[in-house]
């Protein structure tokens, strides 16, 4: 057994001559909990370890902790909507920690210093996986596999990787960012086969006969048909493909005025890039904005700061409207008649959107661009997709009535269209088709409420500062350059030093020098005891200290059995 040390005040003539564990009703014991900001990350991050790892120093052991979850911390850095942040207990205290900041300059870092992703080349002889489609939930699948010994083929329609991260305009996400670090991913024994198109180059069948399992990851290509009332007008552009040319050339039809319907993230990035271009912009939405006067379920998509950036720079949303007709001169646009709109039960008692009579307004404009989605485009899938929109998955990405089909990302229903949430399903369809593969059984859902904000002592921290990137003024926002700018080195290990550790022993010893009864050993190995301290019982009369004292919420009371 190694050696054990007591506590501080462990003394001759104290009362570790007296054994009172007799007398306890209740002990205490140590329970690792999850952290809300591990249980509220899509990806599977546990922001707690990475940050604890660049608080000690190890930047690169922070960002190589950070990419066995999500290999794209440079990209999710700046696209993310951050719910991790939403459940950071220290919001409670003073404000939540920057986690997406510190992602961001850890994958920024990764780049600079060209760090490989740590995992080794697949053998040769490993299990073979295809994975169709290379953006966030394909790539992710595959790196999840080549670390877990798998080799992993990804076929993609276009001639680069990084699939819809492509429309995403420059001034949210550089070029340049998703270029290096998907291509720095790939270098990891990841074989990637572009140009081929489902349906046309490769087919499912084959797949699933070449290949030891598939995971299908196509997004959403295809866009939704869009009419008022039957009619369409004759130069009628969807927002994700002018998204798409602004891309590639950096051009757009010629326009004055728009009106864009819809309130996701492409809604709002072609609104943000139209106003770009000098255009009088309009978003249209049925939903409301997001705000705690809005129920979640009926605010708009977008992620939140991205919304109060195009509101910023110009863009005018008409929320909780609806466009009754178009108004045409010949089959071009000229306006939109538009109508305030309200929810109401149908006759089954289920709530309806509704126009609102006597509300009517005119906008003049020369362009609609709807931003109302896209489907799976099931060429050479359509066995599998079964005439839906999307796949539907079990809560390990298998296809519905498959056996060894797996899909994530945008192409499953239910998905909130997110690059984490894709990066998440590619990671817990990997976990399943290792798991099936090596014939083991899938692993246990985890359990454990994540910790409360009441079950920690903030009286041992000090309030402190959150960091903030730094943001071009409004009138600074032109063309492709980037709006936010990263984190210093000093403010990344500043926001590390911030995290409580929510349910996480931080040696900080105060049960150790606390214990009245000095029943709390100190382990000199920690290695060999699982654990920085171990309570002796013999001694332990349950008083609680330990546990009122804990600043983590590491130690809870239990019953005595």
């Amino acid at each position: 057994m190694k050696k054990l040390t007591r506590g501080a005040y462990a003394e001759p003539g104290t009362t570790i001559s007296y054994k009172t564990g007799t007398w306890r009703t209740q002990r205490p014991i140590y329970t690792h909990r999850p952290a809300p900001c591990h249980a509220a990350c899509p990806a599977g991050e546990d922001p707690q370890h990475w940050l604890a790892k660049l608080d000690e120093g190890n930047p690169r052991q922070a960002w190589e902790s950070l990419v066995n979850a999500n290999p794209l911390p440079a990209i999710t850095g700046r696209v993310c909507p951050h719910p991790c942040e939403s459940a950071c207990n220290r919001g409670q205290y003073d404000q939540a920690l920057a986690i997406h900041s510190v992602e961001r300059y850890l994958g920024d870092l990764a780049i600079e210093h060209s760090w490989p992703y740590p995992a080794e080349c697949p053998d040769p002889k490993a299990r073979r996986v295809a994975i169709v489609g290379a953006g966030p939930a394909g790539l992710s699948c595959a790196w999840q596999l080549t670390r877990l010994g798998f080799h992993a083929t990804v076929f993609d329609q276009l001639s680069q990787a990084g699939g819809t991260l492509h429309t995403i305009p420059g001034y949210r996400l550089p070029k340049d960012v998703v270029g290096n670090e998907i291509g720095r991913l790939l270098e990891a024994g990841i074989e990637f086969k572009p140009n081929h198109r489902i349906g046309k180059h490769i087919d499912v069948v084959d797949l699933q006969t070449d290949f030891d399992s598939v995971f299908l990851a196509p997004g959403m290509m295809q866009s939704r048909e869009w009419n008022i009332d039957g009619v369409t007008p004759q130069d009628l552009h969807d927002g994700l493909n002018l998204l798409k040319v602004w891309m590639d050339i950096g051009e757009l039809p010629e326009m004055k005025s728009a009106a864009v319907v819809g309130g996701g993230n492409t809604a709002i990035d072609i609104a943000r890039v139209l106003r770009r271009c000098g255009v009088d912009t309009h978003i249209v939405i049925h939903s409301g904005m997001p705000g705690p006067d809005t129920p979640p379920e009926d605010a708009m998509r977008a992620i939140p700061r991205e919304i109060e950036q195009a509101l910023e720079e110009g863009v005018q949303i008409h929320d909780h409207h609806g466009i009754k007709r178009l108004i045409l001169r010949g089959e071009k646009v000229t306006g939109i008649e538009m109508t305030r709109m309200r929810k109401l039960p149908d006759a089954n008692g289920r709530l309806q959107r509704v126009a609102f009579e006597g509300t009517e307004s005119i906008l003049h404009v020369d362009q609609v661009i709807p931003a109302i989605g896209q489907r799976v485009d099931s060429r050479g899938m359509e066995n599998l997709i079964k005439g839906r929109s999307a796949f539907k998955v079990d809560e390990w990405g298998l296809i519905e009535g498959s056996n060894r089909v797996h899909a994530g990302g945008d192409a499953i229903e239910g998905n909130s269209g997110t690059v984490t949430e894709a990066v998440g399903n590619g990671r817990i369809a990997a976990i399943a088709i290792a798991h099936k593969l090596s014939d083991q059984a899938l692993p246990a859902p985890a359990t454990g409420k994540p910790v409360e904000y009441s079950s920690l002592n903030v009286e041992y921290f000090e309030p402190s500062p959150r960091a903030e990137q730094p943001l071009l003024r409004v009138e600074q926002r032109a063309g492709e350059e980037e709006i936010e700018a990263g984190l210093e080195k000093s403010e990344a290990a500043h926001e590390a030093k911030r995290c409580l550790s929510c349910g996480s022993c931080m040696s900080c010893d105060n049960c150790w020098t606390l214990c009245p009864d000095s029943a709390v050993l100190m382990a000199t190995d920690p290695a060999y005891t699982k654990s920085h301290y171990v309570f002796d019982y013999d001694y332990c009369k349950g008083c609680g200290l330990c546990a009122h004292e804990c600043p983590t919420g590491f130690i809870r009371m239990q019953i005595e059995p």
